[in-house]
């Protein structure tokens, strides 16, 4: 049989193209896609606004970011089995249409509690799409082609949360942060009309559908209220623990102690289940056991980069919201000529010398960032991006186009659920651990740097000097001159330690990446000549 013959038997079956051409599904797919993933990273830069607008504080803002995390977070792992038991189109098209009503809520909120809980909604509806689409990618596109199919639909994950700093400091600095939530509501009806007109549920999973409904429903709850405890408690302990000193916190006590007791109950319980609602036994599959380990950890290193960018831009350099979102906006440009180019390699390079140079290229773009200074500019800033996100196409690509290579037809809506679960805790553990790691290390250089502040110290006093009658030229009285000295040396001191705790972030991330070279060579070799047979 040549490959033609097995992609047409392999594509015929479970096909969410339905005779038509499957990049225009692939197109379609990637509308509802940009707009859940820009959502991820839009709301960030405007939570100030939001508390200031809402007469809350700072601290309570954050909930309308961990709010979506714990909802989406809690619906990942099951959005697979859902899809099997509700319709994989039917499934879809409800989370699309849910997200995108709970967006219009979410902007027209009066008060914080309406908006965190319009925010649960959206999380709940986003969590369904990413692992419904990816399904319907591998499904309808044959190993030979998958490489090509995931490159377009990646360009909307990994160029929309480069995007979304930029489209929401705009919105927030120039019109009003309610729109970062009314743009979904135009997307999200577009998507559903494409949806309905093209994408179709293929015979065999309908029939498939109906012999679990004949059969009998056997719904998984216990597995459900675990994996819901155990992510959903997670995700609170990892967004809020910083914010609440950790474990001198009883309530991040408390939960972390939910969490860890979940999933202790719900490894056993899922494995030994005959219809597990999350199928964890896919992870000890070679192949996309690799694959998973290595989207948690990329996740890590992407989503903890994407918000420190911004937040060090601004916070030190004195930048806008807008100027410092489109500081990180040439790195999703780049981004997307590689995802172009990274569609036509996958299918000339073994997957595990993709990954493995991708990391390689990671590790050396943030150990790059550890040469920041004080007087440096928003082109270093930019160029340094585009560095980085250069070998993210490559990794995204190698890991969604191989993880799915020796797994079951029928397994790809778990196995996508499972994927997509892995970028987004990776994500919340990079962020928390990166936030943790920033604030313990300003404190121990502020320690340090504040030895060498002394009225011993003839630095220190030369300093002082030089600075008092600097502020003295500049019209400033002899005492008041001296304390605004004093003042300058301290917010200079703290600057200082600001400066070098980004760059031990960076050093650990550079480190993280470099650690993981050894595992892509985990992947099995693949016949790029005949992966159609291979699947």
């Amino acid at each position: 049989m040549s490959r033609n013959d097995i992609d047409a038997g392999w594509t015929a079956q479970r096909s969410a193209a339905g005779g038509r051409n499957p990049w225009i599904i692939a197109s379609i797919l990637s509308v509802a896609t940009f707009m859940e993933v820009l959502d991820t990273s839009i709301a960030n830069v405007a939570l100030r606004h939001i508390a200031g607008a809402l007469s809350a504080s700072i601290d309570e803002s954050t909930w309308v970011i961990t709010s979506y995390l714990v909802s989406n977070a809690i619906i990942l792992p099951v959005s697979g089995w859902l899809s099997s038991v509700i319709g994989r189109k039917r499934f879809y098209m409800l989370s699309v249409a849910l997200f995108t009503l709970s967006s219009l809520a979410c902007g027209l909120s009066p008060n914080l509690p309406s908006l965190i809980a319009a925010r649960v909604l959206q999380g709940v509806g986003g969590g369904g799409l990413a692992p419904s689409e990816q399904s319907m990618l591998a499904d309808t596109f044959p190993p030979s082609k998958r490489a090509q199919a995931f490159a377009l639909y990646g360009v909307t994950v990994i160029v929309a949360p480069a995007l979304g700093p930029t489209i929401g400091g705009a919105i927030t600095d120039n019109i009003s942060w309610h729109w970062i939530f009314f743009i979904n509501v135009p997307m999200g009806v577009l998507s559903l009309i494409l949806v309905h007109l093209f994408v179709d549920e293929p015979e065999v999973l309908r029939r498939e559908r109906a012999e679990r409904w004949q059969g009998g429903l056997k719904v998984d709850w216990i597995g459900f209220v675990l994996v819901a405890l155990w992510l959903g408690c997670l995700e609170i302990v990892l967004d809020k623990g910083q914010e609440d000193d950790w474990f001198s916190s009883s309530f991040i006590t408390a939960t972390a102690a939910v969490s860890g007791l979940a999933f202790l109950l719900f490894v056993p319980w899922e494995l030994t289940r005959k219809e597990p609602i999350v199928d964890i036994r896919l992870i000890a599959h070679r192949q996309f056991g690799t694959s998973w380990f290595v989207m948690l950890s990329v996740g890590m290193i992407l989503f903890s980069s994407t918000q420190f960018m911004p937040q060090l831009l601004q916070e030190n350099y004195g930048y806008t919201a807008t100027l410092a979102g489109l500081a990180l906006m040439p790195g999703g440009f780049a981004a997307l000529v590689m995802m172009a180019i990274a569609g036509r390699v996958s299918g000339l390079v073994q997957p595990r010398y993709l990954m493995a140079g991708a990391m390689i290229t990671i590790a050396v773009a943030m150990y790059h960032f550890t040469s920041l200074t004080p007087d440096v500019n928003f082109g270093w800033f930019a160029l340094a991006r585009v560095f980085q996100m250069a070998a993210i196409p490559v990794l995204f690509l190698t890991i969604t186009s191989y993880s799915y290579v020796g797994l079951a037809p029928e397994k790809s809506s778990q196995a996508s659920a499972l994927i997509n679960v892995a970028r987004n805790l990776g994500g919340s553990i990079g962020v928390s651990m990166a936030q943790t790691l920033l604030a313990r290390r300003e404190q121990f250089h502020q320690a340090r740097l504040v030895e060498h502040v002394s009225a011993s110290s003839l630095a220190y006093r030369r300093t002082l000097s030089d600075a008092g009658n600097y502020f003295m030229a500049h019209g400033a009285t002899g005492p008041d001159a001296q304390s605004r000295a004093v003042a300058w040396v301290g917010q200079t001191v703290m600057n200082q330690a600001a400066y070098l705790s980004y760059i031990d972030v960076f050093a650990a991330l550079a480190g993280l990446a470099a650690l993981l070279v050894p595992v892509a060579f985990l992947l099995r070799r693949v016949d790029l000549g005949h992966r159609a047979a291979a699947a």
